[in-house]
């Protein structure tokens, strides 16, 4: 089954509390797919408990990409978490590999 990082690059970065993960795709044919395939609701699945919050997606057409914000993942932020990615820079590469339906076009 393929994967998100067959047909994205992906970035990711702290903002507080929450990881801001943008997803931008490899073939702009595909962003239709990507919209329908990666909800809020599947990303938050992925990361499971690492997620507290919620997710919010926001959509860049213009740009092939779509934007997350994970709330309540870094236990308090950069400065204050005891977690190894405190600034959530692995969060990207975690996404990406998570599994969907080949898009038609591939």
């Amino acid at each position: 089954m393929p994967k998100l990082l067959d047909l994205c690059y992906g970035r990711s970065g702290d903002k507080g509390d929450a990881v801001n993960v943008g997803l931008i795709a490899r073939d702009p044919a595909h962003y239709e797919f990507l919209r329908e395939q990666v909800t809020p609701e599947r990303v938050k699945a992925h990361f499971g408990p690492r997620v507290d919050g919620e997710v919010e997606r926001f959509e860049l057409p213009n740009l092939s990409a779509l934007n997350f914000m994970l709330h309540g993942a870094l236990g308090g932020g950069g400065t204050v978490s005891l977690k190894l990615d405190a600034q959530g820079k692995t969060y990207a590469a975690h996404l990406l590999r998570m599994e969907v339906d080949a898009p038609e076009a591939a």
